[in-house]
């Protein structure tokens, strides 16, 4: 339920609060506006002249009281004052699930069955659930009930409960606090993002030394491969020259035998040998 709707249901209330002149007639008044089943938001109410005239009153202050409670107080305010009359049936299921809202809503709630069935002055754990279920129909709050571990888990709470005077410095306080926390989380992260970004920094700078190294090790390999093949090369035609040369028909070698080379050496030889053989010897 939003503040629109709420407002909406105290509209008639607060136009018959003109006519309320006397202290009895403002006491019925509010005793209707909170009994009613749609009324959630009594703020209003209390700054109407005839309801803010009871207030001191000796007499009748206390139903003054009561309206404040309504507007922003608990069941446990309700019942530490003894000296309060007691209230309808309507009245005390009215107060317990503004409480509910109260609870729900303060930082750190303790939300378990047991705790809440203590504040709420319930008999049982049955009674919490009928409480809840009645406040998530009614659209003052989202949640769900958890009978395995005994808690209610809220979700939303409808901003229906009115500032108490003088909780403004305690709200700034909250506010205050739950900016710092944020801020520290905030740190927490850019701190974290931090060394991430610090890390893949690094890591990207030992691959690019890796990679560096890894290539000038390919090229060292590539140059000594290709040495080895100039080698292999030389030492290749080197064996072809010492084939050809063993290959090499022995009349054409230079024995010593005839002085000159090539084929021309080989007749000359020959033709000196025969030529000795034929001139006569001294005749």
């Amino acid at each position: 339920m939003d503040q629109t709707r709420a407002l909406t249901a105290l509209a008639p209330y607060l136009a018959l609060a003109k006519s309320a002149t006397s202290p009895r007639a403002a006491i019925d008044l509010i005793t209707q506006a909170t009994s009613a089943p749609n009324t959630y938001v009594f703020a209003e109410l209390l700054e109407q002249p005839n309801i803010h005239a009871i207030r001191h009153s000796d007499e009748y202050g206390i139903y003054h009281y009561i309206l404040e409670i309504f507007a922003w107080g608990t069941w446990q305010d309700y019942k530490a004052d003894a000296s309060l009359p007691p209230l309808s049936e309507q009245q005390t299921q009215k107060l317990k699930l503004l409480s509910l809202l109260s609870y729900a809503a303060a930082p750190s709630a303790d939300l378990s069955y047991a705790a809440l069935t203590s504040k709420l002055d319930l008999s049982s754990t049955s009674e919490l659930e009928s409480l809840v279920t009645i406040a998530i129909y009614s659209s003052l709050l989202t949640a769900t009930l958890n009978p395995s571990a005994q808690t209610v888990v809220i979700t939303s709470v409808a901003p229906l409960r009115d500032l108490a005077p003088g909780s403004i410095a305690s709200l700034l306080g909250d506010l205050n606090a739950w900016s710092q926390r944020c801020d520290s989380v905030l740190s927490d992260l850019q701190a974290e993002i931090a060394k991430v970004e610090a890390a893949a920094q690094k890591k990207a700078k030992a691959e690019a030394r890796r990679e560096k190294q890894v290539s000038a090790a390919l090229e060292e390999g590539g140059m000594g491969n290709g040495n080895a093949a100039q080698a292999n090369s030389k030492g290749t035609r080197s064996g072809n020259r010492r084939e050809d040369d063993d290959d090499a028909d022995p009349m054409d070698v230079d024995g010593g035998l005839g002085g000159g080379g090539g084929k021309k050496r080989g007749t000359g030889v020959i033709g000196g040998m025969f030529g000795k053989m034929g001139k006569p010897s001294g005749r």
